[in-house]
């Protein structure tokens, strides 16, 4: 069992979060519709994967990267960090893009 992957993930949301708490772009604005976000793009994406899944488009293959723990059939726990970090960047970017105009307008206002 191997935790690169994995670690690599969880740096990676930690890394998000430090942006995230220092600019205040998502949770620490308003954590609860960002929290409720996040588990419906998670949800989707869940879903997206087993329909995958079920179809034969996506498998698991193991890799020397990755733990080799599977939380649904062909589904690995990798995949479900990449599915919380993928949905966090996305609230980040947003969250950012919308940091950066608010403060461009406050400048161009005085």
């Amino acid at each position: 069992m191997n935790l690169v992957y994995a670690t690599a993930l969880l740096v990676s949301l930690g890394c998000l979060i430090l942006l995230d708490v220092r600019f205040r772009l998502v949770f620490a604005r308003r954590p609860l519709v960002a929290a409720i976000v996040l588990l419906i793009g998670v949800a989707f994406f869940m879903a997206w994967d087993a329909v995958g899944i079920s179809l034969g488009v996506f498998r698991h293959l193991d890799s020397g990267w990755a733990t080799g723990i599977l939380l649904f059939p062909q589904f690995p726990l990798e995949e479900l960090l990449f599915l919380v970090f993928l949905g966090y960047l996305t609230l980040v970017l947003i969250g950012g893009w919308r940091h950066v105009r608010h403060h461009r307008a406050k400048r161009r206002s005085r």
